[in-house]
């Protein structure tokens, strides 16, 4: 809870310390003094959006500090606002970002205003209300609805993009069929175009190739002083001295191993002098051949082995289009499994919160009748989400869709909150929510900015007497105009504002008890106080005990 507060150079405040209590601490003072500024300042500590419109006239920052105690421990949280529009946030002297710093503060405080009454007039916010009451069993409920929705709308998603592949791929389909006969029909190999380019080079120059050829065997091997017989007559001659020498008979081995290599060249010499024959045929052939594999590869600016990866390709997506139908309902079985389980754990969910929202319906009745609606009757509808052909329409939090309905007349029918209820109305059926809110979701401090707005009389003294109920649990910092409610106070806040010649100023005192007095006179009565509304102040303050 909150236990003490320093505002500096915040708006119209120069320099204000507050200690809060235990209980209900009611602040009071005239209009424009400055109460819902200190709401301002205290709001904008537990982090909420800040505006260079905070920093009060001629100073270059506002800062802003509060004390507070959560589970046995202290924190000091800061808030700095310049002039200039930097912001900064600490936790214990530790530099955080705002939302770390929101998040944190969500479990110190909550604070309440005349525009919550909007959000407990927004139909989608009752829902919430609802599964916060049970939520130890509707959260994890609706966690297995969550997880089933992203199941079951991920298979939707998946079988919508089949439907858009299969219409795509039949408008495709004879195009893609037509591309991979055409790559079939040409019997691709890898390396063969490469080795019709070797072959057509041969074919185109044989003539000459075998001309240079025939001469070079007849050269080497055919004439009577060929190579050959040379190369014969020289080994036989060192062959007959061999035997003399050392030296010579390695060098007759020599002789003799050129010959037999030699001679064996000239044989593969006569072989391909053999094989080159001019084939016009076999050259046009190879050049037809070359030009369809040129042509193919040119079309489709891929190499022989990228072609035949892409027929690979072409064949798997046409059997994707073949085979559509039967993953189409594959897919939709499993659709249908998962919207049967999605409805199962919406009717569980949805039964959870029947059975919250009954016991809601009780103690929101109870409480404003205690807020003095005699005759008030209270019901949450429950009502299912369909679409247009009237199918269950899920969504991450189930099928459900929840409003509250009242009726403040005996006799009225009951109907929207939002169609029924006058702002003095609200304020009351807003607080019977924060009691009953506020015994489940354990946030120590509530703030409350003059939401008794456009009460009074009776009806005023039951809002303190149930915002003292409250504090017994909860501590309470609550601004109010009214003299029937800050008599409920256990503390008691006066704001006042005072000027100079040169500026204006703000200050928080605590009252005690003949101070209290005279300030409940105040609001009874205008600042001329008499023996008459200094009775009715102490009396209203010994009937709120």
């Amino acid at each position: 809870m909150i236990r003490h507060i320093s505002i500096r150079n915040f708006a119209i405040i120069e320099n204000v310390e507050i200690d809060f209590n235990d209980g209900l601490n009611i602040i009071t003072g005239e209009t424009g003094a400055g109460k819902s500024v200190v709401i301002e300042a205290v709001s904008l500590a537990l982090g909420s959006r800040a505006d260079t419109a905070f920093v009060r006239t001629g100073a270059d920052k506002a800062v802003i500090q509060l004390v507070a105690t959560a589970d046995g421990d202290e924190y000091v949280i800061t808030r700095e606002v310049s002039a200039a529009g930097r912001s900064l946030c600490r936790i214990n002297d530790e530099i955080v970002t705002l939302g770390t710093l929101s998040q944190f503060c969500r479990s110190l405080a909550d604070i309440h205003g005349q525009y919550d009454h909007q959000s407990l007039l927004d139909p989608d916010n009752h829902i919430r209300l609802v599964d916060l009451y049970r939520k130890d069993s509707i959260l994890p409920a609706k966690a297995t609805v969550s997880a089933l929705y992203a199941e079951y709308t991920g298979l939707c998603e998946e079988l919508a993009r089949l439907r858009r592949a299969q219409a795509e791929g039949k408008r495709q389909r004879d195009f893609m069929d037509f591309e991979l006969k055409e790559i079939e029909d040409a019997h691709l190999v890898e390396g063969e175009d490469d080795a019709l380019e070797d072959e057509i080079s041969l074919l185109q120059n044989s003539e000459k190739i075998f001309s240079s050829l025939a001469g070079a065997y007849q050269t080497a091997s055919e004439s009577d002083y060929s190579i050959l017989s040379a190369m014969r007559h020289v080994s036989d001659m060192v062959g007959e001295t061999s035997e003399y020498t050392k030296d010579l008979a390695e060098l007759s081995q020599r002789l003799e191993s050129l010959y037999y290599e030699y001679e064996d060249a000239c044989t593969s010499l006569r072989d391909l002098r053999d094989g080159t024959v001019y084939d016009p045929a076999a050259l046009d052939e190879a050049i037809n051949r070359y030009e369809t594999i040129k042509r193919l590869k040119e079309k489709h600016g891929r190499t022989i082995p990228e072609l035949l990866a892409y027929a690979d390709e072409l064949r798997v997506k046409l059997s994707s289009i073949d085979n559509a139908d039967e993953e189409i309902a594959s897919l939709q079985t499993r659709i249908d499994a998962a919207a049967a389980s999605l409805a199962e754990a919406s009717e569980t969910l949805s039964s959870l919160r029947r059975a919250s929202a009954s016991e809601l319906e009780t103690l929101i009745t109870e409480q404003l009748s205690q807020l003095n609606f005699r005759d008030a009757a209270f019901a949450i509808d429950f009502r299912k989400a369909v679409d247009a052909a009237g199918n269950p329409q899920f969504t991450a939090e189930g099928t459900d869709i929840v409003e509250f309905l009242i009726t403040t007349n005996r006799g009225e029918p009951l109907k929207p909150l939002s169609k029924i209820a006058s702002g003095g109305e609200m304020s009351r059926i807003m607080l019977a929510f924060k009691k009953i809110i506020g015994d489940y979701d354990h946030i120590p401090t509530m703030i409350f900015d003059e939401i008794d707005s456009g009460i009074s009389g009776i009806a005023a003294s039951v809002v303190g007497r149930k915002l003292r109920e409250i504090a017994e649990r909860h501590q309470i910092i609550c601004i109010t105009h009214l003299p029937q409610i800050a008599a409920y106070g256990t503390s008691n806040y006066r704001i006042w504002k005072h000027s100079d010649d040169l500026m204006t100023f703000t200050s928080v005192d605590p009252l005690d008890p003949e101070e209290k007095v005279r300030e409940i006179a105040r609001l009874l009565g205008g600042e001329t106080i008499t023996e008459t509304t200094l009775a009715s102040a102490r009396e209203l303050i010994e009937a709120s005990k």
